[in-house]
C-alpha cells in the first residue's frame, strides 16, 4: 500500500502561502511523498476550515489558490465526515474538551485513527498532543 500523509488546514495553507514560514518544508514533503507515488488525504471540513483560513489571511485569490490545487492533485484521497463519522467525533471532542481541540481537530483524529495514519501535514501541536506526527514542528 501507499504511503499515505494526512494533510491539516496549517499544511494547505503552508502549500499556497509562499510567505509561510513552513511553505518550502511542506513543499518539499509533499513532492517527495508524490515522488514515491504516495497518496495524501484529507476532509471536507480541513477544506472547509483551510479555505475560510486562506481568504481571511491573504483573501479570495488565496482561497481559489487552494481549490485549485485541491482539484490538480490527483493523488487526494477526500474522506468525508458524514453522520456515522460526525457522532464519533463528537464523542472524541466531549471527552477530550480538557484539551482545547477544535471540533474540525476532532474530525481529523477520529479520520486518521480510522484510516491507521500517523503522520499529520501540519503545524498544530494538538496532533502531537492527540497522538500523532506532526511533520511541520
Amino acid at each position: 500500500m501507499a504511503t499515505r500523509l494526512f494533510i491539516d488546514t496549517s499544511g494547505w495553507y503552508a502549500l499556497i502561502d509562499r510567505r509561510d514560514a513552513w511553505h518550502a518544508t511542506a513543499a518539499q514533503q509533499v513532492a517527495k511523498l508524490l515522488d514515491a507515488r504516495g497518496r495524501l488525504v484529507t476532509t471536507d471540513y480541513v477544506v472547509d476550515e483551510s479555505c475560510t483560513l486562506a481568504r481571511t489571511r491573504a483573501g479570495r485569490v488565496a482561497a481559489n489558490r487552494l481549490l485549485d490545487l485541491l482539484k490538480q492533485t490527483g493523488a487526494l484521497d477526500w474522506e468525508w465526515i458524514g453522520a456515522e463519522r460526525f457522532a464519533r467525533t463528537e464523542v472524541f471532542f466531549r471527552k477530550h474538551s480538557d484539551h482545547g481541540y477544535s471540533f474540525t481537530d476532532c474530525t481529523s483524529f477520529v479520520t486518521m485513527r480510522e484510516l491507521k495514519l500517523t503522520r499529520a501535514l501540519t503545524s498544530d501541536a494538538h496532533f502531537t498532543q492527540a497522538g500523532f506526527e506532526a511533520t511541520l514542528s
